[in-house]
């Protein structure tokens, strides 16, 4: 019962965390933009889409846990450095996917389709939403996991010379 209760308190903690995130990333945008949290979350969900928004929040809250569960229990440091970093990579390979995902798909888009010039303009829109895709996740996600295993790697060598993470 008692590990339960650390295991909760340790997802507790790294959804806070992944929240927190959000609602810091969040305003950025909107200071950015000067689009309200809600175009903000429409535009997310319709460049990036519901599949990679869950599965790099899966990655991210891994990568938290792990962290969070470094802080809580030194003697197995090494495993949960492992979990988090496995994360972290899982970040950087689901951006990469998804960025030859959006190159094929514009390029499916453009092989379906007869170029003609009354065409042209509805298959360069086509093309550039795909790409938006295969770019934006890459931009997203590159730094996300570099941020996320410099955060690992750095609080387990804090450790190491007696801070706290």
């Amino acid at each position: 019962m008692k590990n339960a209760l650390h295991l909760a308190d340790s997802g507790s903690r790294a959804l806070s965390y992944l929240l927190g995130a959000l609602c810091l990333t969040l305003a950025a945008a909107v200071f950015a933009t000067s689009l309200a949290p809600a175009a903000i979350a429409e535009w997310t969900l319709e460049v990036f889409g519901l599949s990679f928004i869950g599965l790099f929040s899966a990655l991210v809250f891994i990568s938290l846990f792990a962290w969070v569960r470094l802080g809580q229990r030194p003697q197995q440091t090494d495993f949960w450095l492992e979990v988090g970093l496995h994360g972290a990579n899982g970040v950087s390979t689901l951006a990469l996917t998804f960025t030859l995902l959006g190159i094929s798909l514009g390029i499916g888009t453009l092989a379906e389709q007869d170029l003609t010039p009354d065409t042209v303009q509805a298959i360069i829109g086509d093309l550039t939403k795909h790409f938006s895709l295969a770019f934006l996740t890459t931009v997203v996600g590159l730094p996300t996991a570099a941020v996320l295993r410099a955060l690992l790697s750095i609080s387990v060598e804090a450790r190491k010379i007696g801070g706290r993470l």
